[in-house]
């Protein structure tokens, strides 16, 4: 039975190279399958981490790219080449191999999440929530941030919403126009939060506005009143003020809880 399956994996393995375009060899730097991948940049180095774009693939050059692809990778364990576009590259988008990081974001432990960076191609340290490339294998750390190294990384593309860090900054997320730094349950918490300010502003304003509103009647009625009824509206000017910040309080409670 055992050499049965080898021959028919061996007449499989044979047919392939013989009936198609790709070829199939292996090396042992890298652990996994790469494919072949027209990547646009010229400069590509061994390592970078690739992007699907509307323009194809290219080097990642955002934090966080919602769009990770894989790695770019010269030593390739198994190349699935495609003999008729010659100009492409093996890039292996599940497996293991070496990735150029940065201290950009912090020193790199064995086990921390790997996700791009700002510098073209460059992976970083993942601290909250978003696209990331995989798991560290290794440690990385360097005094100098704008230094590269590469580092064994478990590669697995995928958006994490592991991070707890509910005290995500929402307007440096949307400078950096990165919708997959939102999770659902931080979109949730965010468009919460909103909501109770708003109610509480508009409870807040259409509560005085009719009690100052009776305030000017009853004045006009009885003048002689005028100290009473101006207490009474400076009395419902705190109470609105008193409803506002209740509803503010509740919502950043909302967001760091």
């Amino acid at each position: 039975m055992k050499y049965t399956t080898f021959i028919a994996s061996a007449l499989f393995l044979f047919a392939l190279g013989v009936l198609s375009p790709i070829s199939i060899y292996a090396q042992d730097t890298s652990v996994g399958t790469s494919i072949s991948i027209p990547i646009v940049n010229s400069d590509v180095k061994d390592g970078n981490i690739i992007t699907s774009t509307p323009n194809g693939y290219e080097l990642t050059t955002i934090a966080y790219d919602s769009n990770i692809y894989g790695v770019y990778t010269e030593f390739p364990s198994i190349f699935l080449e495609n003999m008729d576009d010659p100009l492409t590259k093996p890039v292996i988008a599940s497996g293991k191999a070496n990735i150029l990081v940065s201290s950009i974001n912090g020193d790199i432990k064995e086990n921390d999440l790997i996700t791009s960076s700002a510098i073209p191609g460059v992976g970083q340290k993942a601290t909250r929530n978003g696209m990331i490339l995989g798991t560290a294998l290794q440690d990385y750390s360097n005094s100098d941030q704008e230094a590269t190294g590469k580092i064994l990384v478990a590669v697995n593309p995928h958006f994490n919403a592991a991070f707890t860090d509910s005290k995500t900054n929402i307007w440096e997320t949307l400078r950096s126009a990165d919708p997959s730094a939102l999770t659902q349950l931080t979109s949730l918490r965010y468009l919460l939060a909103a909501g109770i300010v708003l109610i509480s502003l508009a409870i807040g304003f259409i509560y005085f506005g009719r009690v100052t509103s009776r305030g000017v009647e009853a004045l006009g009625r009885n003048p002689l009143a005028s100290r009473t009824i101006q207490l009474n509206l400076f009395l419902n000017l705190i109470m609105m003020i008193v409803i506002i910040l209740v509803g503010l309080g509740i919502g950043y409670m909302i967001l760091i809880l």
